[in-house]
C-alpha cells in the first residue's frame, strides 16, 4: 500500500516551508503566482490530490450528501485566473476567495486555487482525482469554461456569466444598487448624471450602468450619457477622463459622476482635484464595492458595499445543494449591496446656491 503523501513531502520536495505549500494548496495570501504553480504541479506529481485518506474525512457526509466516496480526498477548484486585476491581493478578488475558503475549511473541504490563464494548466489539474466541484471568481474565458463543463463537476460561477455555459451563478444585485445611489443624488436635486466606465468591460459595469440609466428615466429627467465616458479604457483613464474634461468648460459639467468601481472613482477626483473642481463643491462623485481607498483619502467617497465574503460563503452553499439536487434547475442568484454615503456627494451647486 503506497505512503500517503504528505504536506511535508510536498515541501521538502520543493525545498520549501510546508507553511508555504498549505498557503498554496488552500489559495490563502502570502504565495506568489508562481510558487502556487509550482506547488500544484509537485502535488500533482506526487500523488497528493489522488490518494485515499486513511480516514473518513471530519465533514459529516449523512448532512451534506456528497456524492463522494467516504473516504477521498474531497477538493474543490477554485478557478481565478490573473486578468483584469483578479490576484488573490486584490481587496475585493481576494475577499471573494477568503470568503470561499472560510466555508470550506468550516465543512473540512479542501480547496485548490488555479490562477492560470491557460487551457493546458487546467487540463492537467482537472483530469486529476478528488476534486468534487468548481468555483470560478471573476472573468474566465470560455476555453477554459469549456474544459470544465466537459468534466460534468458541478459548476458555480460568480461575478460572471457565459452564454455557452449552462450554470449557477452568483452577482452582486448590481442593478437596484446603482438605482438605490441614482435615487439619493436624484432626491440632492442632481439632474445632469454622467456614468464613468466602459458599460461593455463586464456584465457588473453593464449592469450599474443600466441602473443608472434606468433610475433617471423613471424620474423623468432625459437619459444623456457621454459615448467617451460610457466606453473610457480603465488601464488608461488619466489621459482617456482628462483629455474630455479638457474639452467640457466647468458650467457644462455634469454635477455628478456615477462611476463604475471605487478605483475609477478614486482615479476621477484625483483628476478633478489637479484641473480645480473640488468635490463635493463643484461635482459629487461616487463609486461601487466599497474599498479601503475609499475611506482613506480625502474627501472620503460615497459607494455602494458589496459583500465580497459572502459572495464566496454563498458560492459554497450552491455548490453543495448542486452535488445534492443535480437535476435541480439552474439558480442565479443576486446578493443585495448597500449604500455607503460619505464626504463625496452633496446637493448640486445650483442647489447650493439657492
Amino acid at each position: 500500500m503506497a505512503k500517503k503523501v504528505t504536506i511535508q513531502q510536498i515541501a521538502d520536495y520543493l525545498g520549501v516551508s510546508k507553511y508555504v505549500v498549505s498557503k498554496a494548496l488552500s489559495g490563502k495570501r502570502g504565495v506568489s503566482a508562481d510558487t502556487r504553480k509550482k506547488v500544484i504541479e509537485a502535488a500533482s506529481q506526487l500523488g497528493y490530490f489522488a490518494q485515499k485518506t486513511n480516514k473518513a474525512p471530519s465533514i459529516q457526509l449523512q448532512e451534506t450528501k456528497l456524492p463522494v466516496k467516504k473516504g477521498e480526498k474531497e477538493i474543490v477548484l477554485v478557478l481565478m485566473t490573473n486578468v483584469r486585476f483578479q490576484t488573490r491581493e486584490s481587496t475585493y478578488w481576494g475577499a471573494i476567495v477568503d470568503g470561499i475558503s472560510e466555508a470550506l475549511e468550516k465543512i473540512k473541504l479542501g480547496m485548490v486555487l488555479l490562477t492560470e490563464n491557460n487551457v493546458e494548466s487546467l487540463i492537467k489539474v482537472l483530469n486529476l482525482e478528488g476534486f468534487i466541484g468548481v468555483i470560478t471568481v471573476g472573468l474566465v474565458e470560455s476555453s477554459l469554461l469549456v474544459e470544465v463543463h466537459k468534466m460534468g463537476l458541478p459548476l458555480v460561477m460568480i461575478d460572471y456569466e457565459d452564454p455557452l455555459i449552462p450554470c449557477d451563478m452568483i452577482f452582486n444585485n448590481n442593478f437596484d444598487s446603482s438605482f438605490q445611489l441614482a435615487n439619493h443624488l436624484i432626491g440632492l436635486g442632481h439632474k445632469h448624471i454622467q456614468f464613468v466606465g466602459d458599460i461593455h468591460y463586464s456584465r457588473s459595469f453593464y449592469d450599474r450602468w443600466s441602473g443608472l440609466r434606468s433610475s433617471i428615466e423613471e424620474n423623468g429627467i432625459k437619459a444623456v450619457f457621454d459615448p467617451d465616458l460610457i466606453s473610457i479604457d480603465f488601464f488608461d483613464l488619466e489621459k482617456q477622463f482628462s483629455d474630455w474634461l479638457g474639452k467640457c468648460s466647468k458650467e457644462d459639467l455634469p454635477t455628478a459622476f456615477v462611476c463604475a468601481n471605487d478605483v475609477i472613482a478614486v482615479g476621477v477626483i484625483s483628476i478633478l482635484k489637479k484641473n480645480g473642481i473640488h468635490v463635493p463643491n463643484d461635482v459629487s462623485v461616487t463609486g461601487f464595492d466599497n474599498k479601503e481607498i475609499t475611506f482613506n483619502m480625502k474627501p472620503t467617497v460615497s459607494t455602494v458595499h458589496v459583500e465580497k465574503e459572502n459572495l464566496g460563503k454563498r458560492a459554497v452553499e450552491v455548490l453543495l445543494r448542486r452535488m445534492r439536487e443535480q437535476d435541480a434547475p439552474f439558480e442565479k442568484i443576486l446578493m443585495s449591496g448597500s449604500l455607503i454615503l460619505r464626504e463625496s456627494t452633496a446637493p448640486p451647486r445650483d442647489k447650493k446656491n439657492q
